[in-house]
């Protein structure tokens, strides 16, 4: 057993954060079964759609919220894996326009190779960042297994009318991320040993923050439809939704809001996780490129750690979004990424 102190986890897991997920096109096979369930008119969100977390109608006008995320680590320090691991399962309360009310863990762990302190670091760092969300780790499951895994099962409460959906989009809408692309490209470095001095902490920093804005946005009328940008790419997730919600969208590739202003010079060094090229080939096929095919996968394809909220927002409601970005400090996030459009031979169009 290493000592704590010559201790890396990324070297004992072979995926990475989201980078882990199963691709699109193998993870629609797994799911295809012919197996029925009976109805059941109280679950309103499961999983006949790629939804971010199971909605279940309690009949008093509130919805609970249902969902579990768990990865390998992205990061080193077992503390910043916790966090970010916590960060990124409570997501999927946010997105769907709710607030978290409890969790507890999932946690992996081999127990003959790494330190049972340094997996106490890890769930130190899941509780540090629950209490942040206001809520409580409490309790959870541990295996022994060959790789280190953490991660969150958690429930939440929506008022029924509040429910955002990542396929209810509609023609004209206007799209927003709240967080910037890149986590892949830049981890990717740091394993690489390409990583700049000052990009350290970068993507662990963005990773680490709650999109607690998403229960606020659930509260707007005018939000059509959310969702979070994790392991499929901001291309990925668009295409849940243009897709889903029986149309199309339009990308801006100069309005995505990158992690770095040096995305390109790492790609060109080929800092690209293998993720990416798993959800290109997943998705690719469904997308027109008016720009650099090459630049525009590893950047939108680019499988994201705890990302940011992609909204769909009528125009009329765009002011009220400006002003709940304000309030909570991401104004610079204000500027359109695209619009979702009548359905086309295409998906996704992405222009420069």
């Amino acid at each position: 057993m290493e000592s704590k102190e010559s201790i890396r986890l990324t070297q004992y897991s072979h995926g990475a954060g989201c980078g882990c997920k199963i691709s699109p096109q193998l993870l629609e096979k797994i799911l295809d079964t012919s197996f029925t369930m009976p109805d059941n008119d109280k679950l309103l969100v499961g999983n006949h759609s790629k939804d971010d977390a199971a909605v279940y109608d309690l009949g008093n006008g509130q919805c609970l919220i249902s969902t579990t995320d768990f990865f390998m680590p992205i990061v080193d320090d077992p503390y910043a894996f916790g966090k970010i691991a916590a960060a990124n399962a409570i997501s999927d309360v946010y997105a769907m326009g709710g607030k978290p009310i409890l969790a507890i863990a999932i946690l992996g762990w081999p127990v003959n190779t790494l330190p049972p302190d340094v997996a106490s670091k890890v769930i130190e760092g899941g509780r540090s960042i629950c209490l942040e969300a206001g809520i409580p780790l409490a309790g959870g499951h541990s295996i022994d297994s060959p790789e280190p895994i953490f991660g969150l099962a958690v429930n939440g409460l929506v008022d029924k009318s509040n429910i955002k959906q990542n396929n209810t989009a509609k023609e004209g809408d206007i799209l927003f991320l709240t967080k910037k692309i890149g986590v892949g490209i830049l981890t990717t470095a740091e394993k690489k040993g390409l990583l700049k001095k000052e990009h350290e902490g970068v993507a662990a920093a963005q990773m680490m923050q709650l999109n607690k804005i998403g229960e606020e946005l659930g509260k707007v009328e005018a939000v059509h439809a959310m969702t979070d940008v994790t392991g499929f790419g901001v291309l990925g997730h668009l295409i849940e939704m243009a897709e889903g919600s029986g149309l199309s969208a339009e990308l801006s590739l100069s309005a995505i809001p990158k992690i770095t202003t040096d995305l390109e010079e790492y790609i060109k060094l080929e800092s690209v996780p293998g993720g990416t090229n798993r959800n290109f080939t997943g998705y690719g096929h469904k997308c027109l490129f008016e720009t650099d095919q090459q630049i525009t996968k590893a950047i939108l394809a680019d499988p994201q750690t705890s990302g940011g909220l992609l909204i769909a927002i009528k125009p009329e409601g765009v002011e009220t979004l400006r002003e709940i970005f304000r309030k909570y400090g991401i104004e610079s996030f204000a500027t359109p990424i695209g619009k979702i459009v009548a359905k086309k031979e295409y998906i996704v169009r992405v222009n420069p």
